[in-house]
C-alpha cells in the first residue's frame, strides 16, 4: 500500500487526503502544531467542511512527528506560508512532491513550484495541481477533473494515476508555469466577480467580467512562457469559472462582502478561510509591471483591497477605460 504526507489541515488538505485514501493509499495528514493536529483529529474535518469525515484510517500528525519513507508528499497550505512549511526538516527530499496551492509569493514573485526547488526538492520530483475543484462538491461526491503538471511526466502520471476515482478524473500537462499562473490569478477575477455578483450587475455583467480577467491572466501567463492551450483547459478557463460563478469560492464571497460595504478585513473574516486572491493581486501587478502588461481588473481589485478606491469607484474605472480591439 503506498503512503502520502498531506501537509496542512486546510480544507483542500482533508479533500486531498479523501481522494488518496478512496483510492487504497495509506494517509497521514500533518498540520501545523500539536494542538491543531489534535483539534483536527478529534473532529475529524467537520470543523473546516460541515458534513464530511475524514475516513477512519487517516491519521493527523504535526509536521514535527512526519513518518519517514512516504511515496508523496501533498502539499496544501496557503502560498504565503508556503516556504515557511515546504522548508521543514521532517520532510524528505527525495519524495515525489506535489503543490495544491495556488499562489505567487510575495517578494520573490516565485510560483510554488519554484519555492519547492529553493527548499530543495530536483526539478524533475516536483508536481503541480489546479483546476475547477471546490472541496465541498468533492468530498460530497461530485464529478469533477483537474489537471497535474510536471516538467518529468512520469511523475506527472503517478500523481494522475493516484488522485484519479470514479468521481475525480485528472488529465497531465507539461505546462508548470500555465497551470500554476491560471491557479493563481483567476483568484483574483473571481474577487471582481464576487463583487459584481454583490452589486447585483446581472449575468451579462459578470460574464463580461469573466472573459476580459482570462485575458488578462492569458496575457501575463504568456510573457511568463506559459501555452496559451493551457489558459483554455481545466487549470485555466475551467478553474476561472467555478471560482468566480460559485458561492462555495471563498474569492467569490469576499468579493461579494465587499461589495457589501465590509473592509477588507472584514470581507476575509466573513470569507471563513484564506482568501489567496486578496494576497496574490498585488503580486499580479509587480508581475506585469515586470513585462510592462497592464491588467486593469487586477489593479482595480488591488485598490479596493488596500482602502484606495470604493468598489463603485473601481467599477467606474473599468468601465471608463479608453474603447479598443477586443484582445
Amino acid at each position: 500500500m503506498p503512503s502520502f504526507l498531506v501537509v496542512g489541515a486546510t480544507s483542500w488538505g482533508l479533500t486531498l487526503s479523501h481522494l488518496l485514501a478512496h483510492g487504497g493509499a495509506d494517509v497521514t495528514i500533518l498540520a501545523r502544531t500539536s494542538g491543531e493536529a489534535d483539534t483536527v483529529d478529534r473532529d475529524r474535518g467537520l470543523a473546516r467542511l460541515p458534513g464530511f469525515e475524514l475516513p477512519a484510517d487517516v491519521r493527523v500528525r504535526p509536521i514535527d512527528a512526519a513518518p519517514a519513507g512516504a511515496d508523496g508528499i501533498v502539499m496544501a497550505v496557503p502560498a504565503q506560508a508556503f516556504r515557511a512549511t515546504a522548508g521543514h526538516p521532517a520532510l524528505s527530499r527525495e519524495a515525489p512532491v506535489l503543490t495544491a496551492a495556488k499562489g505567487i509569493e510575495h517578494g520573490s514573485l516565485l510560483r510554488m513550484s519554484e519555492v519547492l526547488a529553493a527548499c530543495g526538492w530536483p526539478a524533475e520530483r516536483i508536481s503541480a495541481l489546479s483546476g475547477p475543484n471546490l472541496a465541498r462538491e468533492i468530498v460530497a461526491g461530485l464529478p469533477a477533473a483537474s489537471t497535474v503538471a510536471s516538467a518529468n511526466e512520469t511523475e506527472a502520471e503517478m500523481w494522475q494515476h493516484t488522485l484519479s476515482t470514479s468521481r475525480f478524473r485528472v488529465y497531465r500537462s507539461t505546462d508548470l508555469v500555465g497551470l500554476e499562473l491560471a491557479g493563481a490569478l483567476k483568484n483574483v477575477v473571481a474577487i471582481a466577480a464576487g463583487v459584481a455578483a454583490g452589486l447585483g450587475l446581472g449575468a451579462n455583467a459578470l460574464a463580461s467580467l469573466t472573459t476580459r480577467g482570462l485575458a488578462e491572466i492569458t496575457r501575463l501567463a504568456i510573457a511568463e512562457g506559459a501555452s496559451a492551450s493551457t489558459l483554455l483547459g481545466l487549470a485555466g478557463v475551467g478553474d476561472l469559472m467555478a471560482t468566480c460563478y460559485s458561492p462555495l469560492s471563498r474569492n467569490h464571497r469576499f468579493g461579494e462582502r465587499l461589495a457589501a460595504g465590509d473592509t477588507a478585513e472584514e470581507a476575509m473574516a466573513a470569507a471563513g478561510g484564506v482568501v489567496e486572491g486578496a494576497a496574490t493581486a498585488p503580486v499580479a501587478l509587480a508581475l506585469a509591471a515586470r513585462h510592462g502588461l497592464d491588467l486593469p481588473i487586477a489593479e482595480q481589485v488591488n485598490a479596493v483591497i488596500a482602502g484606495e478606491r470604493s468598489v463603485t469607484e473601481a467599477l467606474e474605472a473599468l468601465l471608463s477605460r479608453d474603447l479598443r480591439a477586443e484582445g
